[in-house]
């Protein structure tokens, strides 16, 4: 029989501590981070973009992404809260619905209902290798210039039926 080591309880004590700390230390949470530029750049050359319903630092009194009509060639950097990501993922797919292009920089989260029903049939899908660095303002306040996300990135692709769009 083995003897439970006296610092087995105060590692758990220790751990439910710091998961309580965690939970209420009423971090405010920004779900608004640049594209890094070089990434955008080089979707930009390919696809000469006309619109970003969700803009880096966007004054959404101004005009709400998902409540009006995008451009012919769309670039979406989605917020990456679930419901909001959803719901631009979903917009994107009706506005492709209407002959138009969309280019989303999207975590990857394949087994998500959303990746397999409108995702994975109607998009040309392109993983990125390793984790971009965004752009924008940490929980703490302080701008960050090279932050990874918690995930890695695809870049989704939703072409019309015409591409490329002649003009």
């Amino acid at each position: 029989m083995t003897a439970v080591k006296w610092y087995y309880p105060v590692y758990f004590f220790l751990s439910g501590y710091v998961l309580e700390f965690m939970k209420k230390r009423n971090l405010k949470i920004n779900d608004d981070w640049k594209t890094p530029q070089d990434l955008y750049n080089s979707l930009d050359k390919e696809f000469h973009f006309d619109f970003d319903p969700c803009p880096f630092k966007h004054d959404i009194t101004l005009w709400n992404g998902l409540e009006i009509d995008w451009g012919k060639i769309n670039f979406v950097n989605p917020p990456y809260s679930r419901k909001l990501k959803e719901d631009f993922i979903r917009k994107a797919y009706h506005e492709y619905q209407k002959n138009k292009i969309v280019v989303m920089l999207l975590p990857v989260s394949t087994s998500t209902k959303i990746f397999h029903e409108i995702i994975y049939p109607n998009c040309e899908i392109r993983f990125l290798k390793g984790r971009i660095k965004f752009e924008g303002i940490n929980s703490f306040g302080e701008l960050v210039c090279n932050k990874c996300g918690m995930f890695d990135s695809m870049v989704c692709i939703f072409k019309s039926k015409t591409y490329p769009i002649e003009s």
